[in-house]
């Protein structure tokens, strides 16, 4: 029942580990350096937050008991909206990165993580108003759900390419609180 809700969300998961950075070497830009230090410091507990909803959500993917579903998944759309939120605030935070179109990439970003916010509480309303009590409505209003988180990840994401790309990427990623760590999608178990 919860599978595409699942799958939709290794969608976010991609998102999430955009959020942790690239590549090595900026070239040692010190003023960077610093922004990138200032900008990660929050981000590593947000992060493994969402990937820790996502994981929840996954993991009640075969679950049948429709009321087991809702409460998981309302729990962690709310983990998210409060996760996307501190992110937006992080970036925000940090200022812009001293490169080209720091500025423009960094209002981007934190609208895009504002956006993802706000997209997640929409959710946690949609999840929290759906009747239990009949398993093909529940069903019905859960595939509408999915439907909108697959869509979700696409929108923001090129906010967030763009701030993280180049010698920003490089310059978070040499910071602990955005290398990538070990995730993976939530498992869409079969019914």
């Amino acid at each position: 029942m919860n599978k595409k809700l699942a799958a939709a969300l290794s969608g976010g998961a991609a998102l999430v580990l955009a959020l942790t950075g690239c590549s090595s070497d900026n070239g040692g830009n010190k003023k960077l350096d610093d922004w990138a230090k200032n900008a990660c410091g929050g981000m590593g507990p947000q992060v493994k937050k969402i990937q820790d909803a996502n994981t929840a959500i996954g993991s009640v993917a075969g679950e049948t008991e429709p009321k087991k579903v809702q409460q998981t998944d309302s729990t962690a759309f709310q983990t998210n909206v409060d996760a996307y939120k501190s992110l937006a605030n992080a970036v925000q935070s940090a200022g812009a990165p001293p490169v080209k179109d720091g500025e423009t990439n960094q209002k981007n970003a934190v609208k895009a993580l504002n956006d993802l916010s706000g997209a997640y509480a929409g959710l946690k309303k949609r999840i929290d108003g759906l009747d239990t009590g009949d398993q093909g409505k529940f069903s019905e209003g859960l595939k509408s759900i999915a439907d909108d988180i697959s869509k979700l990840g696409n929108k923001s994401n090129d906010a967030l390419k763009t701030l993280l790309s180049g010698d920003v990427g490089k310059a978070m990623a040499k910071q602990p609180g955005c290398q990538k760590t070990s995730v993976s999608p939530p498992a869409a178990t079969k019914k």
